[in-house]
């Protein structure tokens, strides 16, 4: 049994002004595909896999045509040199937007399927807060999401949509998948799965699953910083029954719509000069501010320097800012060397558009992990400590802050550009807080500009009546 496997994952918000290019992904070929623990999963005995292109990136803005359009074509002449095949699993997102092109998930896996051709079964893995369309629905066989946001049931989300392709081979049926859109499009930040009514709606899709006829159910939030037509809240249900298919997807959605108007974000949330007043009264440590407008891994530019800014202006005393992207501000820290003093200026290194703060500090500490693109720095402004990346990414877990030689647990203020928290740093804030900051990814949903989105879309539009109908896939129409 020869399963090939591949596919591209990155998330992209059509508000961000800088584009991601190939030195922004991360790209697993051949057999380094198959030893990255993210595909370890893939072990099963008369299976043999054909590792192909895995291309991934922390969110940003879109991907250029030129970056896309090598990846695809790379990805599809590993693809016909692998054949003949028995399955496909792709492993992507649901979220990118390549520049100039409105569907690039439907788009990519509709060549693949003209590849392998229409009695090849195709299985894919996507986020949650993923982008679905009816192409891409009409190209598969079988599909499975995230179930859990902050994500941390992804490797068992690869292996449903894996094992579903596998047992498909093994037994010879073939699974079809049903939809339901939703107009609802909600930040990810309101929809946590760790919050109520999220939690709960996830809590049954378990259960669904092991209705007859049934295999995987699904809830696609969607990603609302895409002003694009595709861009919608969905059930989504891999099934072998089309009457129960039909039933789970309307029946998720349904519920979805219903809850519509609960969602609230977990956190204390507020502007960011309320949370810092909030901070500044806090007796207890570390409390942890989020600045979920600049947020990395969800697509923002994360080069703004609004925090440390406001910091700076009270005074602040005892505050870790991690991090700020600012390429030349790391070279800057370089060059003059630990210990030394500098005039530096950090923030607005990648969008003209972001604030940027200049002050003399004190470099504390120099990573240098080989390429230039990977380095960091630490400097001291007064009591305030902040860690400058070369490179967009996020400081999301202990092991980011123990390589620089600190400790989140041992400051007063911690700050990262994050929405909710990220599973490892969300238990020791004491208390957590999310400011609604400026930047593309930026919580005020309704103030985004939609001049593309299919209307009407819950919250941009409050009063319209909906009643969940659930799509086929046109393979599963057809018989094929």
């Amino acid at each position: 049994m020869r399963i090939a496997v591949g596919g591209i994952h990155t998330e992209c918000s059509t508000y961000s002004p800088v584009l991601m290019t190939e030195e922004d992904f991360r790209v697993l070929r051949g057999q380094t595909l198959l030893d990255a623990e993210y595909f370890s999963f893939m072990k099963a005995e008369g299976v043999e896999h054909l590792p192909l292109l895995h291309a991934r990136a922390v969110p940003g803005g879109p991907v250029s045509r030129p970056t896309y359009d090598a990846f695809k074509a790379e990805f599809l002449e590993m693809l016909r040199d692998a054949l003949p095949i028995d399955g496909l699993y792709l492993a992507m997102h649901g979220a990118i937007k390549v520049d100039g092109m409105d569907d690039a998930e439907g788009d990519w896996i509709s060549a693949a399927r003209a590849v392998v051709g229409p009695n090849c079964p195709v299985a894919a893995s996507y986020d949650l807060h993923g982008n679905v369309s009816q192409e891409i629905i009409d190209q598969l066989d079988i599909f499975a999401a995230y179930r859990t946001a902050p994500h941390i049931d992804t490797p068992e989300t690869m292996t449903r949509a894996w094992s579903m392709l596998v047992s498909a081979l093994r037994d010879g049926t073939r699974p079809g998948i049903a939809w339901a859109p939703v107009p609802v499009l909600l930040p990810g930040e309101c929809t946590s799965t760790e919050d109520e009514p999220a939690k709960s709606l996830y809590v049954q899709l378990p259960e669904i699953d092991k209705r007859p006829g049934v295999l995987d159910a699904n809830l696609m939030v969607g990603y609302v910083w895409a002003d694009e037509p595709r861009a919608t809240a969905c059930a989504v249900v891999t099934a072998t029954d089309r009457a129960a298919a039909k039933r789970a997807a309307e029946e998720i959605a349904a519920g979805y719509w219903s809850e519509r108007r609960n969602f609230r974000f977990g956190p204390v949330t507020g502007p960011l000069n309320e949370m810092l007043d909030i901070a500044e009264r806090a007796t207890t440590t570390p409390i942890i501010l989020a600045d979920s407008g600049d947020n990395p891994t969800g697509g923002g530019v994360g080069d703004r320097a609004d925090v440390l800014k406001a910091l700076l202006a009270r005074g602040w005393r005892g505050a870790l800012i991690a991090g700020i992207t600012d390429l030349p501000a790391v070279e800057a820290c370089f060059a003059a060397g630990v210990g030394e003093t500098l005039m530096l200026k950090i923030g607005g290194s990648l969008d003209p558009a972001s604030p940027r703060a200049e002050m003399l500090a004190e470099v504390v500490t120099l990573d240098d992990p080989g390429p230039a693109k990977e380095r960091q720095a630490v400097v001291r402004v007064g009591a305030i400590d902040v860690v400058i990346a070369a490179r967009r990414r996020p400081y999301h877990n202990i092991e980011d802050f123990r390589r620089l030689g600190l400790d989140p647990e041992a400051v007063r203020l911690l700050v990262v550009k994050s929405g909710y928290l990220s599973p490892e740093l969300a238990p020791i804030a004491n208390p957590n807080l999310m400011a609604l900051t400026e930047g593309v990814v930026n919580q005020d949903i309704q103030g985004l500009a939609s001049l593309r989105r299919q209307r009407p879309a819950y919250p941009f539009d409050q009063d319209f009546s909906f009643e969940p109908v659930a799509r086929f896939s046109a393979r599963w129409s057809s018989g094929a």
